[in-house]
């Protein structure tokens, strides 16, 4: 049985990385007391599978992962059982029964769509914005390879100031596709603006 998770991972959890929060869901399932499945061979691996990871420091209201058990179940009783395991900073939001013939979960995450918002003044934001979004190439390096980012970026747009702090906020969607993500903080670093100057929160993975 092939199950689909959507879930949200929050601020209680947005320090966890993505091989722990691998690991953090082996043990939920387990202290849920479902059969969760395990590979073949001489050193069997958790059949699990996180759609496309999440930064350090990031919260998302959008997570997917796939679960295989090795016995069907009750869909709601599954649900239940996790809900409670769950430890705090990750929100079961829904669960449904997939085709196991289906492709790797991290092979069909087209895109994702994040808010950001700035955690100090930024002169000249929509100038910037503006700039960024003119340039034709965004020569970039990622753990010493050349790449160019722009095509990279499908949108970016200022939303209305963080009420409480008066600070810009925007909504960017960005590719995340296998060999051709975009970063957010790699976004921010391009309009000139320190990362850790910024909190982002991914609010959408779209699947194709």
């Amino acid at each position: 049985m092939r199950i689909r998770v959507n879930f949200a991972k929050t601020s209680a959890m947005r320090f966890t990385g993505h091989l722990d929060l691998f690991r953090t869901w082996e043990r939920t399932i387990r202290r849920a007391g479902l059969p969760l499945a395990y590979s073949q061979g001489f050193n069997p691996h958790p059949k699990i599978a996180l759609a496309c990871a999440l930064p350090l420091g990031f919260t998302s209201q959008a997570e997917v992962i796939d679960i295989w058990l090795e016995a069907d179940g009750d869909l709601s009783a599954v649900q239940a059982a996790l809900e409670k395991a769950a430890p705090p900073g990750i929100q079961i939001q829904s669960i449904e029964e997939v085709d196991a013939r289906l492709p790797a979960l991290q092979t069909v995450v087209d895109s994702a769509e994040y808010e950001i918002t700035l955690l100090e003044a930024c002169p000249r934001l929509d100038e910037r914005l503006a700039t960024l979004l003119a340039s034709e190439t965004l020569p970039r390096q990622r753990r010493g390879k050349d790449y160019d980012l722009r095509p990279l970026i499908l949108s970016v747009e200022r939303l209305e100031n963080d009420p409480r702090s008066g600070f810009a906020r925007m909504r960017a969607a960005l590719a995340a596709r296998e060999g051709a993500t975009g970063r957010p903080e790699e976004l921010l670093d391009a309009l000139g603006i320190d990362p850790l100057a910024a909190r982002v929160h991914r609010t959408k993975l779209n699947i194709v």
